[in-house]
């Protein structure tokens, strides 16, 4: 059996509309309650569970995304007005990038946490 990721923990200020912002701009599937976590189930084998704290660190989540599912996304943080960026440095310049032959785009949730789609992979050197 190849090993998965199976679910993380998010954490946030507001579990129920942090999920609610995931479900509404990624299309993830809102779950609901589970024990004291707010779940969004991002595919058959990851969930997002969302955990209110009152303090931590922002987190950084990539999500690598079709082509069309990039268009279908991008349109929706634009209908949303949310900021977003080219890069980690700048994820507020309003442009996306085309690093690797692809496109990506890094955004901010509610609670501070950086977002990325992109369509390609990173080209990482072999040892």
């Amino acid at each position: 059996m190849a090993i998965t990721l199976n679910h993380t923990i998010v954490p946030c200020f507001d579990k129920v509309a942090s999920a609610k912002f995931y479900s509404r701009v990624f299309g993830f599937e809102y779950v609901g309650v589970f024990s004291h976590f707010i779940v969004v189930r991002v595919n058959d084998t990851l969930s997002l569970d969302f955990d209110n704290q009152e303090r931590f660190m922002p987190l950084h989540y990539a999500f690598k995304v079709s082509e069309a599912e990039f268009d279908t996304l991008f349109m929706r943080l634009q209908a949303e007005h949310i900021p977003y960026g080219s890069s980690p440095g700048t994820p507020d310049d309003m442009t996306i990038n085309h690093n690797y032959g692809g496109r990506g785009v890094y955004f901010r949730d509610p609670n501070g946490h950086l977002l990325e789609m992109l369509t390609a992979d990173y080209v990482i050197p072999s040892p």
